[in-house]
């Protein structure tokens, strides 16, 4: 496959007219397309679709991480049309990846991808993406900091939409028992934090450059005093100060007297490498944000 590359990658647009001082500046793109394309080269299928052919279809139901027909794909060239409800919602250009939120968050596809004319791909089933994954782990993160920009996004527009009430994720058992055990010995076997019922654990706006694994207890995540999410044993959160170091975008409170481990870049990356279903569950845990995020919006 060394001769695969992005062709037919339309021109680059004219720079959009500066936006007015006071509106803030959207952060630049983190994914990096020549990354993907040498991480899809590790194993991927390569396909072609005519133009017009479906390639998969809204509310298909996955029924498992990369069952049949859960393949996650990488555009080479021509285009594709992603559409909801048979109502046109992105075209997904050369060099950019689809159909991975469904994949990874076993879920239901949320859109239908169409080819908008001939196209070919790479894709990947569970099999080649954790093969895939194990030899460049660096995917991960670049993977979730394109979740992460999406989630940023997503709750600065519900902080901004002001509801009373929104239905809360209930988020655990990212990594089982197992893996949790395996992640505690890869940093060292280190006695976990811990906070008190009541304690604040992470506040909005706050720098860090770790995340948070749960091992005791319940954490409550909020925005602006509205709980949008629960993260039990197992579960984990702050992922996003793995890949960018912006402030945190929401609130981490124990509701119960609570305990985690801290996981800093590094040791996210070793532990990708020496078992990629470690990466694959918080890349899950992530995706499953972003669509609850998502249906809070009702987008």
């Amino acid at each position: 496959m060394d001769d695969l590359d992005f062709m037919g990658t339309p021109p680059a647009k004219p720079a959009p007219p500066p936006k007015p001082a006071a509106a803030p500046a959207e952060p630049a793109s983190l994914y990096q397309p020549r990354l993907a394309l040498e991480f899809f080269k590790l194993g991927g299928s390569l396909e072609q679709f005519s133009a017009g052919k479906q390639i998969f279809a809204e509310n298909d139901k996955t029924g498992g991480l990369f069952s049949k027909g859960a393949r996650i794909y990488l555009l080479l060239d021509g285009d594709v049309m992603l559409t909801r409800g048979g109502k046109p919602l992105d075209l997904v250009p050369p060099g950019e990846i689809f159909g991975e939120m469904a994949a990874i968050a076993e879920a239901p596809r949320s859109a239908t991808a169409i080819a908008h004319k001939n196209c070919r791909v790479l894709s990947l089933d569970e099999k080649q993406f954790q093969s895939a994954l194990q030899k460049m782990p660096e995917f991960a993160l670049m993977l979730m900091s394109v979740m992460a920009q999406r989630l940023r996004r997503g709750v600065a527009r519900l902080a901004a939409a002001k509801k009373t009430a929104v239905e809360v994720l209930e988020h655990r058992n990212t990594l089982d028992r197992k893996m949790l055990a395996e992640l505690q010995r890869a940093l060292g076997d280190p006695k976990p934090s811990t906070a008190a019922a009541g304690k604040t654990v992470v506040t909005k706006g706050a720098v860090g450059a770790c995340m948070f694994v749960v091992t005791k207890g319940r954490i409550a995540i909020s925005v602006d005093d509205r709980v949008i999410e629960h993260v039990g044993p197992g579960g984990a959160f702050g992922e996003m100060a793995l890949v960018e170091r912006s402030g945190r975008s929401a609130t981490a409170t124990a509701e119960t007297d609570s305990a985690w481990l801290l996981v800093g870049k590094d040791e996210f990356v070793e532990m990708v490498r020496a078992r990629p279903a470690f990466g694959i569950a918080l890349m899950r845990s992530m995706s499953a944000r972003v669509l609850h995020i998502g249906k809070l919006l009702g987008s």
